[in-house]
């Protein structure tokens, strides 16, 4: 069973995704055992401060690191450092979101470490001992159950597939520094600037997402109405179907 977890904390700029508490969470409740124990690893700047969040989340010690060449994000230093803590601690297993960055540092970790990926996993189970996840494959349409047979095992965990985290400030924890494994010099990107959009809404943070759309539009046998109005709460009028004179 998987006793020992390692819980990557992803942000950008000191501001955690909610999925990151949401693994830290699962890494707890799946290292329930008496000496089960959940590592959240944090770096970057505010590392200090997400640490005792994810302490409150459920994990029982962190590992930060706000070194400067972590203060942006860059694949490089923090894949190396995970891969140098999981030499170091040698973990049951080592769980990340399911977002672009969390993807890109479990393939990089596992090759460092020599094991494997078991990316958006929905489900975790303990079966004799054995860690067995469950993810969706051919676009969705099945589900299969999992494990990945070398140590550590690496996980991403699907954003909101186990449930909204419950925070208790009653927890503590021990909060250790640890040095980069990857100085500047010995790093070969750099980032020069970001490019930000203004008023647009993450998807990644709804709880609920409602779509609607003009399926019928770009068939050009068919005829749109001249107008549409569409009805008012609580009205019992139709709106005439996209398509349809």
């Amino acid at each position: 069973m998987a006793g020992n977890i390692l819980a990557y904390v992803d942000h950008f700029k000191g501001r955690p995704l909610q999925a990151s508490w949401e693994v830290v969470s699962a890494a707890r409740k799946l290292a329930a055992e008496p000496d089960g124990r959940v590592t959240a690893l944090i770096f970057g700047p505010e590392a200090e401060k997400m640490a005792q969040a994810s302490i409150h989340y459920g994990a029982d010690e962190a590992l930060i690191c706000e070194d400067a060449s972590l203060a942006d994000y860059r694949p490089e230093p923090i894949a190396a450092l995970i891969s140098k803590i999981g030499k170091e601690h040698q973990p049951d297993a080592i769980f990340f979101t399911t977002s672009t960055r969390g993807r890109e540092l479990a393939a990089m970790v596992a090759i460092d470490l020599d094991s494997g990926v078991l990316p958006d996993v929905i489900n975790i189970e303990n079966q004799g001992g054995k860690l067995v996840a469950t993810r969706p494959i051919y676009a969705g349409k099945l589900l299969a159950k999992v494990e990945c047979r070398s140590k550590p095992q690496l996980l991403t965990l699907r954003v909101r597939a186990f449930g909204k985290p419950v925070e208790d400030s009653s927890r503590s924890g021990k909060v250790t520094k640890v040095a980069t494994a990857l100085g500047e010099t010995q790093l070969a990107t750099k980032v020069v600037d970001y490019a930000t959009v203004e008023g647009r809404v993450s998807l990644g943070d709804a709880a609920i997402i409602v779509s609607g759309g003009r399926g019928t539009s770009n068939n050009l046998t068919l005829t749109p109405p001249a107008e549409i109005t569409p009805p008012s709460f609580g009205s019992k009028a139709a709106t005439p179907p996209i398509g349809k004179p």
